[in-house]
Parts: structure tokens; C-alpha cells; sequence
């Protein structure tokens, strides 16, 4: 089998990427990488599953992810590379074809990520500016964002830490301003916290079932952590300082998540957050009504939703681009815009499956864009991150020169059988849409996967080759893409 750098044809030895990330900047970019569409617009969706008792799905889904947390930063420490869990796949099962898979799931749930945020941006856009609900309404402003998403990724936006950090602060903001608001009526005496342990699930389902399915849907709340890996090769010294902070903006977090829950509860009752696709908006409209700050929440979250909707398809088009340039997947999708240097096949094929995704959800109106897709893209994380539970034991036997984060054994244990669980439909009590849409993703992937392969077949090139160029394109990282593009 020919090397990576061989097959690509590039010099073997690259640049190194520049180690600007220091321990603030870090813990800045997982705390925002974490924030935004989940908890904007699932809370009332949880309190609809477990009744005032919404806080406790969004401690156990902290706790899944904590462990989930304690094997990435084993793998992190130990491989401090750009490439996260594709590149932990392959070094464990070295089967390329599964190393492909894990790298489209992350793509895919990078796609129902960002229509997720649409359908939420669509329902903080009406109640901004004051448009009514209607759901054919909602579906023209979730597309019309969309389309608007592409044409800067079009244009060219490249992430930079410094905007990372104000994007944070202003997504924290929102957040922080739900909770003081809270506490003002609470202080007044407008709470009720009998509430917040009362403990209420639908009628067709058990106990188990209601808090497994509201668990599914706050972990969407929770999830991003995972992204910051890819920083490792920008961080200085990651084996030392990963851990330490990655665990504190887990922990930040989830002390935002579990507060907002509990006031949004004893605030407004629970009847009138289920089903609501703007609960955050609600609590502070009942707390403060004639507070000025309250008008500002709907655009504070249109904010935090669309710096998710931007990443996250920034994030997928560049994966199908790389594994495009690679020749994993057709070469049309490795076109570059003259000028620009922007993947502009990648990006509208994407945006093209957002834009059929949201369409696809909002013709049942019961079920609402961000709770469906939200939910989808925890299904598909939760499917990797069960894989990546298992490659931590597996890789126990590669042994690596420098110290490194070591996870006790039961953690990865507890942390995929917790994640399979979550995974499967009679233990999540996840509805069969959410199934049928990440079956499509990874049929789509498939099918693109074969007709590049059999083309390249009829062309002379062997399996093993193809095999090594699927390996470089989960290696590539995203700012290296760039610079080829």
C-alpha cells in the first residue's frame, strides 16, 4: 500500500499549523462551541417528555458526555491531531471503508445540526419581528436562511478565534440574561417551584422511556465539545492543558443548561412550554413583560442559531471537499470558485440536503424542525460517539513516547453501552423520523462512496489506493483544504 503522502502527490513533510490556542481561548471555543440552537429551542420539548422536571435530562445527558469527554481527551492527548473521530477509527480498526462512514456520519450531523438551527431561526425571526406563526411562513424564513448561510459560505468566511470569542460572549449573554431575569421574578414572588420536581410522562410511554427520550433530545444540548479536538494542532501543549479545560467547559455549561431549565419551569408552566419553539423568549415575555430587555431575546437567539447554522455547514462542506479532492467521493464536488476559493460544488450540494431536509419536516407541522433535526443530530453523534468509547479500549495497546490523559477503564464501558442505548428505538423512545432521515444521509454517502469507487476502478485504480485516499481526507485538516483550494 502506497503512503499517504505518496498517493496525494504532495511533499511528505507540511507546514505546521500555527499554536495559537492557549487555555482561555480554548475553554472560549468549547463553551461556544457548545452553546447555541439545543437549549434556544429544545427546553420546552424536554419539559413536554419529563413535565417540571426538565433539568434532570440535561444533567444526565452531562454526565454521557462527561465520559464521552474523558475518551476523547485520552484519544486527544495521545493523538494530537486534526482529524478527531475518524482518524481514532481508523487507528483502531484500520478498516477504511468504516474510517469513511464515521467521517460522513460527523458531515451529516453537521447538515441536520444547521436545518435544526433553521427551523429555530425561523421561529425567533416571526416573534422578532412580529410576523405571526404560520408554518408555510416558517418554512419560506428557515429556507431563505439557509440560502442566506450558503451565500456566505460562498463568499468566504474563515473562523478565527478572536470572532469565536465575541460569538461566545454574546451567545453566553442571551443565556445568562434568561437566568437574572428569572431570578428578578422569582424574588418577587412570581415563581413556583413545586413545579421543578414534579415529575409528569406521556401517558404512552413508562418512566424510562420519557426520561431516555428527553435525555436524547438535551444531548443535542450538549453536544460540540467533540469539535474542539481539531483544534489540537493549534493548541500549545495540548497533552497538559485539554483535559483540564475541556472538563471546565463541560462543567460551565451544564451549570448554565441545568439553571435555565429549573427557572424556565418555575417561571412559566409547563403546559405552556411543550411544544414551544421559542421557550427562552416565553420565560423572560412572563418574568419581565414590561422589562425592555425581553424584546431584545429573540434576536440574541437568532444570533446564537446562526453562528451554529455557519459553522456547522462550513464544517460539512469542507469534509465533502476534502474527501472530494481525495477522490472518496465524486471530483465534481471538489469544484472551486475562481476568486473567492471557496468549494462551491461542496457547499451547494449541502446546502441543497438542508434545504430537502427542512422542506421534509415541516410538512408535518406536530413535529417541529429544530426538535426533529435536533434530535437526528444526536443520533448520529451518539452512533460515533459509541464508536469512539470502544476505540479508547482498543487502542490501549498502541503505546505513545510522550504522558498523556488516561481515562479510567469503566468510564469508555459505561459510555458506549449509555450511547448505544440512546441509539437504539425501543431504549430512546425516538420517533421513526428521525431514523429515516439519518438512513438517507448514509445511503447518500454510500452511493456517492460507490460510483467514485467503481469509476475509479474501471480507471486502474486498485482498493488499496482508494483506501489510502480515504485516509487522507479524514487527515486533512479543515485550514489545509483551504490553502489547497
Amino acid at each position: 500500500m502506497t503512503t499517504t503522502a505518496q498517493s496525494t502527490g504532495r511533499p511528505e513533510t507540511q507546514p505546521e499549523l500555527k499554536k495559537v490556542m492557549g487555555p482561555k481561548l480554548l475553554l472560549l471555543f468549547i463553551i461556544g462551541d457548545i452553546l447555541g440552537t439545543g437549549i434556544y429551542a429544545l427546553t420546552g420539548q424536554v419539559a413536554a417528555e419529563v413535565g417540571g422536571a426538565a433539568w434532570v435530562p440535561f444533567l444526565i445527558a452531562f454526565a454521557v458526555a462527561t465520559i464521552t469527554a474523558c475518551s476523547y481527551l485520552e484519544l486527544v492527548t495521545k493523538y494530537p491531531q486534526a482529524a478527531g473521530a475518524a482518524l481514532y477509527a481508523h487507528k483502531a480498526f484500520g478498516i477504511h471503508f468504516v474510517t469513511f462512514l464515521i467521517c460522513f456520519t460527523v458531515m451529516s450531523s453537521g447538515i441536520t445540526s444547521a436545518s435544526a438551527a433553521a427551523g429555530a431561526f425561523a421561529s425567533n425571526f416571526a416573534i422578532g419581528f412580529g410576523l405571526g406563526d404560520g408554518p408555510g411562513l416558517g418554512l419560506v424564513v428557515a429556507l431563505a436562511f439557509m440560502i442566506l448561510i450558503a451565500a456566505v459560505n460562498l463568499r468566504g468566511v474563515a473562523e478565527s478565534v478572536g470572532l469565536n470569542v465575541v460569538l461566545t460572549l454574546v451567545e453566553l449573554s442571551g443565556l445568562l440574561l434568561v437566568i437574572f431575569i428569572s431570578f428578578f421574578a422569582i424574588f418577587g414572588g412570581q415563581a413556583d417551584f413545586s413545579r421543578v420536581v414534579a415529575f409528569a410522562s406521556p401517558e404512552d410511554k413508562s418512566v424510562f422511556l420519557a426520561i431516555s427520550t428527553a435525555t436524547s433530545l438535551a444531548f443535542f444540548a450538549m453536544v460540540g465539545f467533540e469539535d474542539s479536538v481539531n483544534m489540537a494542532e493549534e493548541t500549545k501543549n495540548p497533552s497538559k492543558i485539554f483535559p483540564k479545560v475541556m472538563l471546565t467547559g463541560l462543567g460551565i455549561t451544564a451549570v448554565v443548561y441545568v439553571l435555565v431549565s429549573i427557572v424556565a419551569v418555575a417561571i412559566v408552566p409547563v403546559g405552556e412550554l411543550a411544544g414551544n419553539d421559542t421557550p427562552l423568549v416565553t420565560v423572560v415575555q412572563t418574568a419581565a413583560p414590561d422589562f425592555p430587555i425581553s424584546a431584545l431575546i429573540p434576536f440574541i437567539s437568532l444570533f446564537a442559531v446562526a453562528n451554529s447554522a455557519l459553522i456547522n455547514m462550513m464544517m460539512a462542506s469542507r469534509l465533502l471537499y476534502g474527501m472530494s479532492k481525495q477522490g472518496v467521493l465524486p471530483p465534481f464536488l471538489s469544484k472551486v470558485l475562481p476568486g473567492r476559493r471557496t468549494p462551491w460544488a461542496a457547499i451547494l450540494f449541502t446546502t441543497v440536503i438542508a434545504l430537502g431536509l427542512t422542506s421534509y419536516v415541516s410538512i408535518d407541522p406536530a413535529n417541529p424542525i429544530a426538535v426533529l433535526l435536533g434530535g437526528t443530530t444526536s443520533l448520529l453523534l451518539l452512533a460515533v460517539f459509541s464508536v469512539v468509547n470502544v476505540c479508547v479500549l482498543v487502542l490501549r495497546r498502541n503505546r505513545v513516547e510522550h504522558k498523556h490523559f488516561r481515562t479510567p477503564t469503566v468510564l469508555p464501558v459505561i459510555g458506549s453501552v449509555v450511547c448505544i442505548a440512546l441509539v437504539l428505538p425501543w431504549t430512546s423512545g425516538r420517533p421513526l423520523e428521525q431514523y429515516v432521515i439519518a438512513g438517507i444521509l448514509l445511503v447518500l454517502g454510500i452511493v456517492l462512496w460507490l460510483i467514485t469507487y467503481l469509476h475509479r476502478r474501471a480507471s486502474g485504480y486498485g482498493a488499496a489506493e482508494l483506501d489510502t485516499k480515504a485516509l487522507a481526507a479524514v487527515e486533512k485538516d479543515p485550514s489545509e483544504a483551504e490553502r489547497d483550494a
